[in-house]
């Protein structure tokens, strides 16, 4: 229904069209003035008629391909919009505006001329109008020197709150639910966007026939109802979605270029993906290691042996944050606490290990 009233709209212009270009032509080949005729002089009638009638079946029959290049052009305009920051635009769009003020003042004498007026207004009107584009955009730190209020819409300019980055979770993080402690303590500024997609994802968890993942799932969606509920920074969902991708994860990456925030996650792929791209991560495990307490070799600290380690006679603890310590020759003393001395740190990517000796075989050496 849409597309046949486009047609039938670019038939009215088409006529509208043909009667300017009849009429340009009568005045071209010297005709008497049209503005006077009447109707009895079937001649001209008939030329006006049949040029207005040409014109307006040729739009008419062209409709289909000027509405998919409308359509394409759009979608061209949309995706290249989305890479342009809004001051920009918004500058670009003041450019236009005197662009076509100027382009308006200065084809007023050439609209008497019939065809070659309209023509000529067109042309300026394009001509400027892309001339007033450029300039303002390249020109806009100039520009802001010169307006105080373009100077709001400088980056530069801008008053630090303005300049706090959204902050978009990704599903591993909400599920991980460390994500609304951390956001309790003031640590995270900005606005919190939950994807609409990444919600879809939770929902489609929650429904699993699988245990783990069903139980996975209803936690991540009581964090984000806790996270609306308790927080005082603002949570907002944001339906935007790309269908041309396929994965979570790249529609995330994709949607903070969009917005221009950073991804909070906790999944090492998905933040060494962004890294490749550009984007900025706030990962909660490097938060976490970053966080924990500074241990150097020589310390001593008290210790409850749990298990056996990998190597012969090793034994395993854990201090409170979850940090494993291997025990040299702790096997022996698995269920006992002791003293033991911190003999080297090692700091992997996936956390931090501690490695110690029983401050008692140290004693006896000593000995």
């Amino acid at each position: 229904m849409l597309r046949r009233i486009v047609r039938i709209a670019l038939f009215l212009v088409g006529l509208g069209l043909g009667y300017e270009i009849a009429l340009g032509l009568l005045w071209i080949f010297n005709f008497q003035d049209f503005f006077t005729f009447s109707l009895s002089n079937n001649q001209q009638l008939f030329f006006i008629g049949l040029i207005m009638l040409g014109c307006g079946t040729a739009l008419y029959l062209s409709s289909p391909r000027i509405i998919k290049w409308s359509i394409d052009i759009a979608e061209w305009m949309d995706s290249s919009l989305q890479k342009v920051p809004t001051n920009e635009i918004l500058v670009g769009i003041m450019g236009l505006i005197v662009g076509l003020i100027i382009a308006n003042l200065v084809s007023t004498p050439f609209r008497l001329v019939p065809v070659i007026g309209i023509v000529v207004t067109v042309i300026l009107n394009i001509v400027l109008g892309y001339v007033g584009v450029v300039v303002a955009v390249h020109k806009k730190d100039e520009l802001s020197n010169m307006f105080s209020f373009l100077k709001k819409m400088n980056k530069e300019k801008l008053k630090p709150e303005d300049r706090i980055q959204p902050k978009v979770l990704d599903t591993s993080v909400i599920i991980d639910g460390r994500i609304l402690d951390i956001c309790k303590t003031g640590f995270i500024e900005g606005n919190i966007i939950i994807p609409g997609f990444v919600l879809e994802e939770l929902r489609h968890i929650a429904d699993s026939s699988d245990t783990l993942k069903r139980n996975r799932g209803r936690r991540g969606l009581d964090i984000l109802n806790k996270m609306q509920k308790e927080l005082n920074v603002k949570v907002e969902i944001n339906e935007r979605d790309f269908p041309e991708i396929a994965e979570v994860d790249l529609k995330i990456l994709k949607l903070a270029q969009v917005i221009g925030g950073k991804v909070v996650t906790n999944d090492y792929n998905l933040n060494k993906v962004a890294e490749f791209q550009g984007v900025s991560v706030l990962n909660i495990n490097e938060l976490s290691n970053a966080v924990k307490p500074v241990v150097l070799p020589g310390e001593e600290m008290v210790v409850q042996v749990i298990k056996d380690g990998k190597e012969s006679g090793q034994g395993i603890a854990y201090l409170d944050d979850g940090t494993m310590i291997v025990v040299d020759g702790g096997k022996k003393y698995i269920g006992d606490t002791l003293e033991v001395v911190v003999t080297s740190v090692l700091q992997t990517a996936a956390g931090r290990m501690i490695f110690a000796k029983p401050r008692i075989n140290i004693q006896e050496k000593a000995i």
